[in-house]
């Protein structure tokens, strides 16, 4: 393998297939500014590629952070949509996308993890909470499920993919005096995220059971379900939910419709089924990047 020095001094695989493949013709075929972006996901998809091959705990999350600090810098960048469909459309980084996308979500498990931890050492665990990143962000999108969904106090909610810090069903069911159900598939998750709600007092308000879609329906009454965003496959978990709900079942998800975010939605790979009536779209207000959006469940 050739490995380049870049800007952050780290390596970068410039002998990689979509190296190879890619970059030596990029601007015959895209525009100097998208080649410019594309250029950018190479670089962190092989950064990302080279992480793989650390075996030193340390130095593999420090390629990651470099890695995803740049892809968030890129993806917050006020770009023209039609560059960021020349970018989108570009098959050549259908690769890159679902290497970036896959650890994206295996990063942000890794700082929840930490955030989890951190909560668990404190005295204070509410006021570690309150400062863990984007909790403003967390406090809108639970307003957003709670009103779109039009859940009132009492009432219950299910999140697929919980993760080792349940902070969507924690803001909820404490904010709105909900009852929670997580499902979470990873073990040591599981176990995580049920010690920090003992920590925070919510056992009773909130239980996480090991998991995945195939648990669904559960037998308890459920107002709302919830699929994250890292919930994945998204075509076999909708196909599922799509055969075992009745009508009436109320589903809500995230997605990315926000410029180049859009390259972080596995949505767009899937049609839903005709079961799923779409009846409320609510767009990100800042700080927050996601769109909610909410489905009903009609077998007629």
């Amino acid at each position: 393998m050739t490995y380049v020095k870049n800007s952050d001094q780290f390596l970068i695989d410039y002998s990689s297939q979509l190296y190879q493949e890619f970059i030596p013709n990029i601007y015959d075929t895209t525009s100097y500014y998208t080649g410019s972006v594309i250029k950018e996901i190479v670089d962190i998809y092989s950064l990302i590629i080279k992480s793989d091959n650390i075996q030193d705990r340390r130095d593999h999350s420090t390629f990651l952070t470099s890695a995803f600090q740049r892809l968030d810098n890129l993806i917050a960048q006020q770009i023209d949509d039609r560059y960021i469909d020349e970018v989108l459309h570009n098959t050549e980084l259908g690769l890159a996308f679902g290497v970036i996308t896959r650890y994206r979500s295996q990063y942000y498990a890794m700082i929840e993890n930490e955030q989890a931890h951190s909560i668990l050492e404190s005295q204070h665990p509410w006021d570690v909470l309150e400062n863990v990143s984007y909790f403003s962000n967390y406090l809108q999108l639970a307003q957003v499920e709670y009103e779109g969904a039009g859940l009132k106090p009492g009432d219950r909610v299910v999140f697929l993919g919980s993760g080792p810090m349940p902070l969507t069903l924690i803001v909820l069911c404490h904010q709105y005096g909900l009852k929670g159900i997580g499902i979470e598939q990873d073990p040591k998750r599981v176990n995580l995220s049920r010690k920090v709600l003992s920590k925070l007092g919510l056992s009773d308000q909130i239980k996480i059971i090991e998991g995945n879609h195939q648990l669904l329906p559960l037998k308890e009454k459920c107002e709302l379900i919830m699929v994250a965003a890292q919930a994945e496959p998204k075509k076999i978990i909708f196909d599922h939910m799509a055969k075992v709900f009745p009508s009436g079942t109320v589903i809500s998800y995230r997605i990315y419709e926000k410029g180049l975010r859009r390259l972080l939605d596995t949505f767009s790979q899937y049609e839903l089924s005709d079961v799923f009536e779409e009846y409320l779209r609510v767009p990100p207000k800042p700080p927050v990047n996601n769109t909610v959006v909410f489905l009903s469940v009609n077998k007629s």
